[in-house]
């Protein structure tokens, strides 16, 4: 051992020291931009074929892009120092319109070339084989029709993505399937004002909300689709046999008077400890759902954990449903709660595979919710609320899941 450390001390007290690497520096005198024949391109296209090659004196990162209006070649060397470097005495310049160079952002120097027409950049590259790199860019002259630039030079020229391009069309929801659940019905007629039911209430919304859904292309899947009583386990068993991406459970509950009015959004917490979102849990709980996966023969323990940590997935996607629920409704001009989106332990919620939200329409112990949630106006304005969310939010689904992809 410590004849190993002699000699690595020895070793490094003979190497010659590292020589440290400053900015990169480009010979303007070994550096040429030389035209040669297109052949019958050139004759069609006028402009010849460019070979342009800087000579550096190490190599460096870089990149090459065209850009229009006029026809330019860009160049952005990472490392290099222009400062001092006349750029119009590179021999060739002369085939040029102009040429600039300077400083682009931190780190990195840009030089732009204007050219004399169309061109394609037939190739680029790094040559390190010799005493000093040389990055070779060879342009190959184009039609007009052909020439393809950077959609947009001001974006590429302050170094922004282009810009995306929107289509008039509007988002459908192809692919997507979506749980309605309309809460209660049959025995279980839920609150009540009245005559009107909490029951009836919803499932008139679910119905209207099922058909303007299906007309942009979602599959729609109902628990409910009449005056019949569906458990709270059966429920969930429906949404997850039908493939559903997302469930929306539909409710209008009554709680003491001046406790709550206005719609409210829902999402999975074991912890909430909101008076009003208690009460509505003991109004909602069944026994524990532990479906989707096999759990028999665990203690709670365990189930609670796995379940938590399917959750993972889940839970962001319903809470970013919530918010875009949210800001819809706020758009339409639908009345919301103080606090539109609340946790809750509601058992339609616990779900750990299926994204779930529970929506609060508005309450019917609060006349003036009752008389909105009654108004088919009222409603159409609430049906495109939740439609639009739910389609931004599948559209977000798609683009997320694309970026994972890559």
């Amino acid at each position: 051992m410590i004849l190993r450390a002699a000699l690595l001390f020895l070793m490094l007290a003979i190497a010659p020291p590292a020589l440290a690497q400053g900015p990169a520096r480009i010979d303007l005198g070994a550096s040429s931009l030389t035209q040669r024949d297109a052949g019958w391109w050139q004759r069609v296209f006028g402009p010849r074929a460019l070979d342009l090659s800087l000579a550096i004196d190490q190599a460096v990162p870089y990149r090459v892009f065209l850009v229009g209006d006029p026809a330019r070649l860009v160049i952005d060397l990472k490392g290099t120092n222009m400062v001092g470097q006349d750029f119009g005495a590179i021999f060739g310049n002369e085939l040029l319109h102009a040429i600039r160079s300077g400083s682009f952002q931190r780190g990195w120097s840009r030089i732009v070339l204007e050219l004399p027409g169309p061109y394609r950049v037939a190739s680029a590259g790094m040559d390190t084989r010799g005493a000093q790199a040389r990055l070779n860019v060879a342009l190959w002259p184009v039609s007009p029709q052909d020439f393809s630039p950077r959609p947009s030079a001001a974006a590429a020229l302050r170094n922004l993505p282009d810009p995306a391009l929107l289509s008039d069309t509007p988002i459908r929801g192809e692919g997507l399937v979506v749980t309605l659940d309309p809460g209660h019905g049959g025995f279980d007629p839920g609150a009540q004002a009245g005559a009107t039911t909490e029951a009836e209430l919803v499932l008139t919304f679910a119905r209207e909300l099922r058909d303007a859904l299906t007309e942009k292309g979602v599959t729609v899947n109902m628990t409910r689709d009449k005056d019949s009583f569906v458990a709270l386990e059966d429920r969930m068993t429906v949404a997850r046999q039908a493939g559903s991406h997302l469930m929306i459970s539909l409710h209008a509950d009554a709680l003491p008077k001046g406790q709550a009015a206005g719609a409210t959004v829902y999402v999975w917490s074991n912890s909430a400890d909101e008076r009003a979102a208690r009460q509505l849990a003991a109004r909602h709980e069944r026994d524990d759902l532990l479906l989707g996966m096999d759990l028999s023969g665990q203690d709670d323990a365990l189930a609670h954990a796995l379940m938590d940590f399917a959750r993972t997935d889940t839970q962001p996607r319903s809470e970013a449903y919530a918010r875009q629920l949210i800001s819809r409704m706020a758009l339409m001009g639908i009345g919301l709660h103080g606090r539109p989106v609340q946790g809750a332990a509601f058992s339609v919620l616990k779900s750990p595979d299926i994204t779930s939200v529970l929506l609060e329409l508005g309450f019917i112990s609060d006349r003036n919710d009752l008389s909105k949630m009654s108004d088919p106006i009222w409603r159409a304005r609430m049906v495109r609320a939740v439609t639009e969310a739910t389609l931004g939010w599948w559209h977000d689904e798609a683009a997320r899941g694309a970026l994972l992809r890559k």
